[in-house]
């Protein structure tokens, strides 16, 4: 394989890249925390994309993540929230970086224009659903867990979350969204977040095919995986689909709240308990993000989520921010009792929601103006 076709890369082996006939396998390698991304791999990914996108012997991309002995799969768990709990307290401007790098590089891989294959196999949660849900073939198997859950750390679903969570099937973003559900390889084809189930038994074939096969043309990648698909399993949280629609309609989280306290169901009970565990304010940023990225584009939206995170860590900076306390409760003191300011969704104030949509940038200074 000649030198030219692989960058010089900066993350010391947590991305791993080689190219198999015309191939180019991106391996997320930090497999013990779940292939989370820190910056040096967002900076990796992004030179590994750009220097295949002028490569005419590169004609598509594949995402994989490196697997554990002996332990569950995982795609990407998502960002390194620990990173982002202690740069925030220690104003550490990298983590400025990491969201204005990451933000493009879901831009890229969108607009990306050779064939790019996510196989979603195992954890696919955050920023790894910001890798795959730009891509044009979205695999998953028995054990893909797909969720956006960061009204779970008081933060709201990014990577362009609100982008394609808007663009679910009925009232299914919002309820993805707010809640963090998990879902199964059948409802996440269902609600378009991704496109074909290959079996657990299948996975080990397609990895060596892609790794080792005679890869001649995009076309012939895109066969390597169509060959191993399957019919999806069948629904597991998308069966409620009447009670979600109806609940996750409400114009607000108060309206939100009291309709599932109305409902007897016990999973109204279930989800009522999951949002009460949530960041009121957040919940109620989350859903004003979700109405709001209905009528944007894709760059758009991602430069209204650059302005919204950067308010998370700086409305309310160091350890008063929702979003380095909800880390701190679920991943640096682990005591799971986040103390949210406010505590209850009755005291969120539309004014403290507002915020979060006003651009720190003129127009001309936005980190992300060139996106188009």
């Amino acid at each position: 394989m000649s030198d030219k076709l692989l960058p010089p890369l900066c993350s010391n082996g947590e991305v791993l890249a080689r190219v198999q006939g015309v191939v180019g396998l991106i391996t997320l390698n930090r497999p013990q925390a779940l292939n989370a991304l820190s910056l040096a791999m967002v900076r990796d990914i992004t030179t590994l994309l750009l220097h295949w996108g002028s490569c005419p012997q590169v004609q598509a991309v594949v995402f994989i993540g490196q697997g554990r002995e002996g332990k569950a799969p995982a795609f990407c768990a998502g960002g390194d929230i620990r990173f982002f709990h202690q740069a925030a307290l220690a104003q550490d401007p990298r983590l400025e970086d990491f969201f204005t790098e990451e933000y493009r590089l879901n831009h890229l891989i969108h607009e990306y224009t050779k064939p790019t294959i996510a196989l979603m196999d195992g954890v696919a949660m955050g920023g790894g659903m910001g890798l795959a849900q730009g891509c044009k073939l979205r695999v998953v198997s028995d054990q893909s867990r797909l969720a956006m859950p960061e009204t779970h750390i008081g933060l709201f679903p990014d990577v362009g979350g609100g982008y394609f969570l808007s663009r679910c099937p009925g009232h299914a973003g919002q309820w993805l969204a707010l809640t963090g559900q998990v879902l199964g390889a059948g409802d996440a084809i269902e609600l378009g977040l991704a496109d074909v189930y290959v079996p657990q038994g299948e996975m080990p074939g397609l990895l060596a095919a892609l790794h080792e096969g005679e890869q001649n043309s995009a076309e012939r990648v895109v066969a390597t995986v169509m060959e191993r698909v399957d019919l999806a399993p069948p629904l597991q949280h998308w069966v409620e689909q009447a009670r979600i629609n109806k609940h996750f309609s409400a114009p607000n989280v108060h309206e939100l709240l009291h309709r599932l306290e109305a409902d007897t169901s016990p999973w109204a009970a279930h989800t009522l308990a999951v949002l009460r565990q949530r960041s009121p304010l957040m919940l109620a940023v989350t859903l004003e993000q979700l109405r709001r990225a209905r009528g944007q584009g894709l760059a758009q939206e991602l430069r209204m989520e650059r302005d919204m995170v950067h308010h998370c860590f700086h409305a309310r900076p160091g350890a008063a921010s929702e979003t380095v306390e909800g880390i701190r409760a679920l991943a640096v003191d682990k005591d799971h009792a986040p103390r949210w300011n406010p505590a209850t969704s009755d005291e969120v104030h539309e004014a403290q929601v507002a915020v979060f949509f006003q651009s720190p940038w003129a127009t001309h200074e936005h980190p992300l103006r060139d996106l188009s």
